[in-house]
C-alpha cells in the first residue's frame, strides 16, 4: 500500500500491517484524523450513520502516548458496544484529553473491512510539520 497524498489522513506501507497518518493545522485535528483514518480501514466511513456517540477522557503529556492512548481507547469502545465511528472530536485541556466518537453499531449492510486490533509504538511519530501537525504510527490488524 502507498503512501495516499490524502490531506486529513493517509496510509503509509508496512512489511506486515498499516500504517496510518493523520494531518491536521492543530495536534487535536491530527490526532482526529489519525482515528479516521484507523477506522476507515474497518468501514467505508460515507456508510456510517451518526447513531451513537461515547465520550471519555485520559491524561497524557506525551505526543506520541496520545496517538496510541487515543487509538487503542477508541478501538477498544469499539469493541465495547459492538460499533464502528466515523466522527472524531478531540480536545485538549494541558495533559487532560477529552475524547468524543460518533457513528452507529454494526449492521448487517455495512460491509466490514479489515479488523483494526490496535495501535502499536511501530514507526511511531507525532510531530510538528510545515503548516501544522502529522500523527502517524503502525496498526496492527
Amino acid at each position: 500500500m502507498a503512501e495516499v497524498a490524502n490531506p486529513g489522513w493517509g496510509y503509509f506501507e508496512h512489511e506486515a500491517d498499516i500504517g496510518v497518518i493523520g494531518r491536521g493545522p492543530t495536534l487535536a485535528a491530527a490526532l482526529e484524523q489519525a482515528a479516521a483514518a484507523t477506522f476507515a480501514i474497518m468501514a467505508d466511513p460515507v456508510q456510517v450513520e451518526q447513531r451513537i456517540q461515547v465520550d471519555f477522557e485520559f491524561t497524557e503529556t506525551d505526543p506520541d502516548y496520545v496517538l496510541v492512548t487515543l487509538l487503542n481507547r477508541l478501538l477498544a469502545e469499539a469493541r465495547l458496544q459492538h460499533a464502528v465511528f466515523s466522527r472524531f472530536q478531540v480536545r485538549q485541556d494541558g495533559e487532560r484529553w477529552q475524547v468524543e466518537a460518533g457513528g452507529e453499531l454494526w449492521r448487517s449492510d455495512l460491509a466490514r473491512g479489515t479488523e483494526v486490533k490496535g495501535a502499536t509504538l511501530t514507526m511511531l511519530a507525532v510531530q510538528r510539520v510545515r503548516g501544522g501537525w502529522e500523527a502517524r504510527c503502525v496498526v496492527d490488524v
